[in-house]
């Protein structure tokens, strides 16, 4: 199916590759999706741009959601990480445990994806190819990771205040001007 990709597409999907390994994620899920079309210079990126869903404030968000499962995965065995790092912190320290710049968890070329992931992919080629399409946009590839309500990446976007109704009916007018 990878065929079927135009170029803006295509990039997103190996940026998304990036963006979880960069995030030390398991696999990659519809949050990463997200993140990679919102630093393409694509008129998806264009639609998030304008929305108020800057690349910066994503990866921050999902950096940020990364920390609070880490701290309940932890409570889930007994230990407080507010009060590991106050006496990390006391002991050693403001900043002693923070992460460095970059902490990938992972290496390896392929970070297997999420059935989400795999959901959204396949709805772009369906929204592709309802709409008249010959290949599959990044347009494509957000409205189908804007399709279900309980995607990590609509919760991103609505946690960061993005109306994602209105998102998606901007990305369908640029879709459906595109066609004209």
């Amino acid at each position: 199916m990878f065929e079927k990709f135009a170029q803006s597409a295509r990039e997103a999907v190996v940026q998304a590759q990036q963006a979880a390994r960069a995030t030390g994620a398991r696999r990659l899920g519809t949050e990463h999706l997200l993140l990679a079309l919102a630093d393409g210079d694509s008129e998806a990126a264009e639609a998030l741009r304008a929305a108020g869903a800057t690349p910066i404030r994503l990866r921050d968000a999902v950096q940020r959601e990364d920390d609070v499962l880490d701290a309940e995965a932890l409570r889930s065995i007994g230990v407080d990480l507010a009060a590991v790092r106050e006496a990390a912190e006391a002991a050693f320290g403001p900043g002693a445990l923070d992460a460095p710049a970059s902490r990938p968890r992972r290496s390896g070329k392929h970070v297997s994806l999420t059935h989400e992931a795999k959901k959204s992919i396949e709805n772009a080629l369906r929204l592709c190819l309802r709409t008249g399409g010959r290949r599959i946009e990044a347009e494509h590839l957000l409205l189908a990771v804007l399709m279900d309500g309980r995607y990590a990446s609509v919760l991103l976007l609505i946690d960061e205040g993005v109306d994602v109704p209105v998102l998606a009916a901007d990305v369908t007018r640029r879709l459906e001007a595109r066609a004209a």
